[in-house]
């Protein structure tokens, strides 16, 4: 009998995605754990692996073909000696989205950057054990709000199939009807705004490129409008002298070079967040929707700046490591965001980030919370400036400015004040933080 294979949600924020590319093709015979796609989600491409056995007897979504919404049929798998007309019809294809509007001539349309594969797998489990069961199994159990987890499969290796899901309905037909799950709220629009079509009357005659919005620049904008619109920001600003640190940092360079370590002045502002943050144990919190998660460790993320957008990556336990190692972590984890390799549970989570454009040569500016975090660091250059000593004397001294940019949901003024001038307090006396 013929299955559909249904588009796999690869992360838990996963709405849809694109069909990258198919390593299969129809009439191939697979097994469990054979790689059939590579799906692009909004942050990287991930390989998708298949659940059961058979033969591939339709492929029902082109490959390159964007926004296919999770759980939408994308191929139909048909048993070994099953002819393939079994299976459904193919779709008609999607158009493919237009490139250019307007665009002045000799212009093309650039081609999308490839993107690295990281290994995934559709999520099927239950209290922390892999359930195998065939697609069509899954479906009939959830029409019939039967518990596939609770099943005994009678198939290859155990796999619950759609006989077993049958039986189990069956013996339960004297039960009530389990209750229908509340409708997903509709996800929020990428942005207010006029729209395209209003966009493009105001421009008429004027030459331009249209840029059809990809997955992660879609993500990006709806969670910032939602940052924006939902997080009650209010910002701290400080000035931090850094000529102490700058010293240290030399002294543990010179010491480190025959080990191929070079500490950087952002590798000090993670650890020093990292470390405030448990000095500061009430800051170091995230926002839940109805309640407040306060977090035991300092898990800190940076952003890094890609093309077409940024990733998070998340420095867990920062607190507890040495400067060193999250030197070495941070490298690693920012050339593979550069090159789309990140896995999901490298930049999710956190509760604190820090933003650091001082190497732009930005003095100073104010970031947005990447919900549910609490705060965001935002670090600006470090210059030279005058400034009164402590005997009232004018010198110079190299300062850089921070702003905190604080969700007032769950931190309030003076806290977020005792949160800053922790940060600040680490950096002009940088071997504190390593006590």
């Amino acid at each position: 009998m013929a299955t559909e294979i249904l588009m796999p949600a690869l992360s838990p924020t996963m709405e849809e995605g694109t069909l990258a590319k198919w390593l299969v093709k129809e009439g191939d015979a697979v097994k469990s754990g054979d790689i059939l796609a590579e799906i692009e989600t909004d942050k990287a491409t991930m390989e998708f692996e298949a659940v059961d056995e058979g033969v591939v007897g339709r492929i029902l979504i082109a490959e390159g073909t964007a926004g296919v919404k999770v759980n939408t049929p994308i191929a139909v798998l048909v048993e070994e000696g099953e002819s393939a007309g079994a299976a459904p019809a193919k779709p008609a294809a999607a158009a493919a989205p237009a490139q250019a509007a307007s665009a002045p001539a000799g212009s093309a349309p650039a081609a999308p950057a490839p993107a690295a594969s990281v290994t995934a797998q559709a999520p099927s489990v239950s209290g922390g054990a892999r359930v195998i069961a065939s697609p069509l199994a899954r479906r009939l159990a959830k029409e019939k709000g039967i518990d596939i987890a609770a099943l005994t499969g009678s198939g290859p290796h155990g796999r619950i199939v759609k006989a077993d899901v049958e039986a189990a309905g069956t013996a339960a037909t004297a039960a009530a009807p389990a209750t229908p799950a509340a409708a997903a709220p509709a996800p929020a629009p990428v942005a207010a705004g006029p729209s395209a079509g209003m966009v493009a009357k105001l421009y008429e005659g004027r030459a331009y490129e249209e840029i059809t919005l990809d997955g992660m620049r879609k993500t990006i904008a709806a969670r910032l409008t939602e940052a924006k619109q939902t997080i009650p920001h209010f910002y701290l600003r400080r000035e931090v002298q850094l000529d102490a640190l700058m010293k240290f940092r030399g002294e543990l360079n010179a010491g480190l070079e025959s080990r191929g370590v070079k500490l950087s002045v952002n590798d000090f502002i993670i650890k020093a967040c990292a470390v405030a943050l448990q000095d500061v144990p009430d800051a170091n919190a995230v926002w839940a929707g109805d309640r407040i998660f306060r977090m035991k460790a300092s898990d800190v993320a940076v952003a890094v700046a890609i093309e077409g957008g940024l990733f998070t990556p998340v420095l867990k336990d920062a607190d507890k490591k040495t400067l060193s190692t999250l030197s070495a972590e941070m490298k690693d984890l920012a050339q593979r965001a550069r090159t789309r390799k990140l896995a999901p549970q490298e930049y999710q989570g956190g509760s604190f980030a820090i933003s650091n454009l001082g190497m732009f040569g930005i003095d100073n500016f104010d970031a947005v919370i990447n919900p549910p975090h609490g705060a965001i660091l935002a670090v600006g250059a470090g210059v030279k400036k005058p400034v009164v000593k402590a005997d009232g004397t004018i010198g110079v001294a190299t300062v850089m400015s921070m702003t905190l940019s604080v969700d007032h949901r769950v931190i309030d003024g003076a806290l977020g004040a005792e949160l800053l001038k922790a940060i600040i307090g680490y950096l002009e006396n940088p071997v504190a933080m390593l006590a």
